[in-house]
């Protein structure tokens, strides 16, 4: 694990300071005290590592949860809209039946079908009515068709229910991953508190590893104008804080970033990093061209900007604003072209 992982938790880790601070510390308290002695530094340091990449996993699980509640959020307002329209459709064809049998019955005798306006099931009637003589051929076109529609309501509000259940396990899981990131934050506050100040300072200094004034990327050059447009919005965010689960254009996450940069060149990115390593094109490291996305680790966790020189833009955890790193910062580097 290299160096930029390693920062102080700060303030402008979660949205809304004041609530962050109540959760995390909720969060601290539920994971024990702190224990009196400190652990050695060297051990202290890699948990801290540890604990910033098990938080930037169940991050992009909680983005990958919450863009799914989204998507199911907008299929249940469209299903419930099909069932209204085809309720409203059934009530009408209802009506124009009933229209029917009461001509029929002031015009000298109660239609057989006008029992279809006491039953919600057309189609036990149907069987029956087949062998009524006194049933015309418009009442059964217009019988069938109110048959079909019940049908279409049947199966629609049976999907609406499938779905209504689905956005609630989805935003169960939501809030599952959001309190794993919270836990393992929380975690690595403390750990990184219990070091004397002296060592924290020094931790401090270290983790600080990453620039923000512009590297030399002379020569290099994006692959098409809709990369250069993704790399200025990229380097436009420079400086400004990690949050997680955010994606602009005031706060990033590491995907969010991507997401929101490539959506000031039109082009639309997933929102996980997992989802961006397949959102184009594989191409080696060493043909890496500015716009190009390097995720990172096997499970594709982080992910970063190529902008040229052998570096990246990329938010890179709590605490440390977006900025630039080399592109061998973490293992396990992927090349995508979107």
């Amino acid at each position: 694990m290299g160096s930029h992982r390693r920062l102080v938790q700060t303030s402008g880790f979660n949205r809304g300071a004041g609530a962050a601070l109540c959760v995390l510390s909720a969060a601290a308290a539920a994971l024990g005290a702190v224990p009196a002695v400190a652990a050695p530094s060297a051990d202290t340091k890699a948990e801290v590592d540890r604990l910033y990449e098990q938080a930037e996993q169940a991050t992009e699980a909680y983005n990958k949860a919450d863009e799914r509640a989204a998507s199911l959020r907008g299929e249940v307002s469209t299903a419930q809209d099909t069932i209204a329209r085809q309720q409203e459709r059934i009530n009408s064809m209802r009506e124009r039946l009933g229209s029917l049998a009461g001509a029929q019955y002031r015009s000298g005798g109660l239609d057989p079908s006008l029992a279809l306006l006491f039953s919600d099931d057309p189609d036990d009637y149907l069987d029956k009515a087949a062998v009524l003589d006194r049933i015309n051929a418009r009442q059964v076109s217009e019988l069938k068709d109110l048959q079909e529609a019940m049908r279409e309501l049947a199966q629609e509000r049976s999907e609406a229910a499938r779905k209504l259940s689905e956005l609630e396990k989805s935003r169960k899981a939501v809030a599952s991953h959001k309190r794993t990131v919270e836990r393992k934050l929380a975690r690595a506050r403390r750990l990184l508190n219990s070091l004397p100040s002296d060592e924290r300072a020094a931790y401090d200094r270290a983790s600080r590893s990453g620039r923000s004034d512009m590297p030399d990327l002379s020569g290099a050059a994006a692959p098409s104008g809709r990369a250069a447009a993704a790399v200025a919005a990229a380097q436009s965010a420079i400086g400004k804080p990690y949050v997680w689960g955010a994606n602009g254009p005031g706060a990033f996450d590491c995907s969010g970033l991507m997401q929101w940069s490539y959506a000031q060149a039109g082009v639309s990115l997933p929102r996980t990093s997992q989802a961006q390593r397949y959102a184009g094109r594989q191409v080696p490291l060493s043909q890496a061209r500015p716009g190009d996305l390097v995720t990172y680790r096997g499970d594709a966790s982080h992910v970063g900007m190529y902008v040229g020189n052998g570096q990246v833009v990329h938010a890179p955890y709590p605490g440390a604003p977006v900025r630039y790193d080399p592109v061998g910062m973490m293992p396990g580097a992927t090349v995508t072209r979107p």
